[in-house]
């Protein structure tokens, strides 16, 4: 399955989401329910996931924690915030560059309508 198959999967499952609970709840509760839903789609997928910063050869040990990893191709950072700033997409993508991933998605649920808290960030395509 590709990355844009993947994604509009993620997609659904934050629209279902968001409405039955809506906005205003934490950022770790978002997590746990989506990671469930996407786990009952049968993707593999891997929640707060340790990833380490190499620079110059030199492992420099645990840079962030991804929010959740899908198919291992997939980054899926979540907020919960009253607006997304810049350095959210820089941090996304930063995080793909770390990766070698090509495609994240910035899902903001503390948005009145879901749609307009998704983003997504594209590495090298």
């Amino acid at each position: 399955m590709d990355e844009n198959a993947i994604a509009e999967i993620i997609v659904d499952k934050c629209f279902k989401i968001h409405n039955k609970i809506g906005p205003g709840l934490f950022e770790s509760i978002y997590e746990d329910i989506l990671f469930y839903e996407l786990m009952s789609s049968s993707l593999k997928c891997e929640k707060q996931v340790p990833i380490k910063v190499e620079y110059d050869g030199r492992d420099f040990g645990v840079g962030y924690k991804a929010d959740i990893i899908v198919e291992k191709s997939v980054i899926v950072e979540l907020k919960s915030v009253e607006t997304i700033v810049p350095v959210h997409k820089k941090q996304l993508l930063t995080y793909l560059k770390l990766t070698g991933f090509k495609l994240g998605l910035l899902i903001n649920f503390n948005e009145t309508l879901i749609k307009n808290g998704i983003t997504r960030i594209v590495n090298n395509l």
